[in-house]
């Protein structure tokens, strides 16, 4: 064998390499997904359990996924004056989730979404007759904090502009102590307490995952064996070039 066809050969057995990697990579990704669209969904319609207390927040901290999604109830009083508008996108529309903290029993924060309204000018105008003057008790699904902003906008705290729920980001303006605060927040389901016809909406959480993996390991194995098929190809095409009488030149 030539340099120059060892050369091919071995460039063609390293990109052949690169994408059967790819693909074995593409399809533990895809049982790592159905692992995780699986778990979630016992988790969402399993019964509600008691909100995670302040002697596991640290572990939830360190994994923030460990319990994300899990069906939970708690109880306690809405901090109204603590509450923010933050802007969402739903099956409704544009608009925004009413975050307000929860005050429990022995003294926690928990954050609650309590659902989606379209409009902020509107809610301002009617949100008295939906907020709770007292005990409420929420079921909803835990979430972990979504730091930062949204997509290339960025939350802006001292004009009250939010586009994630950041929920450290949250307290400190709402100037509650961290220590008390849970590291995550509950999205209320559909029976979120107080709301009235003009809101909030709750149970809007989508629980849809993106699952293209399976379509990206085939396409990385499909480019494998094409890799394959155009190397014995132009190697072979190679070959027989250079038999006697195969060269194109005539007498």
């Amino acid at each position: 064998m030539t340099p120059r066809r060892a050369l091919l050969a071995g460039a063609g057995a390293l990109l052949c390499g690169l994408f059967l990697a790819l693909g074995a990579w593409q399809v533990q990704r895809l049982a790592w997904k159905n692992d995780l669209v699986a778990r979630v969904a016992a988790r969402a319609h399993a019964e509600p359990a008691a909100a995670p207390g302040a002697d596991t927040w640290p572990a939830l901290q360190a994994d923030p996924t460990a319990e994300e999604y899990r069906r939970v109830r708690l109880s306690g009083e809405f901090l109204h004056d603590a509450e923010q508008l933050v802007q969402a996108v739903t099956e409704r529309g544009a608009g925004f989730w009413v975050m307000a903290p929860l005050r429990t029993a022995d003294g926690s924060l928990v954050w609650v979404n309590r659902g989606f309204v379209p409009s902020a000018s509107r809610w301002q105008a009617t949100c008295e007759a939906a907020r709770c003057t007292g005990p409420a008790t929420v079921t909803g699904l835990l979430r972990r904090s979504e730091p930062g902003g949204g997509f290339l906008r960025r939350n802006d705290p001292a004009a009250g502009r939010w586009f994630s729920r950041d929920v450290p980001a949250l307290s400190a303006a709402a100037g509650l102590p961290p220590a008390a605060v849970a590291p995550f927040f509950v999205d209320a389901g559909a029976d979120t307490p107080c709301a009235t016809p003009d809101g909030p909406v709750g149970g809007l959480t989508v629980l849809r995952f993106s699952n293209n993996h399976l379509v990206y390991a085939l396409t990385w194995f499909a480019l494998a064996a094409m890799t394959v098929a155009a190397t014995v190809f132009v190697l072979r095409d190679g070959a027989r070039r250079r038999l006697p009488g195969q060269s194109g030149a005539s007498s």
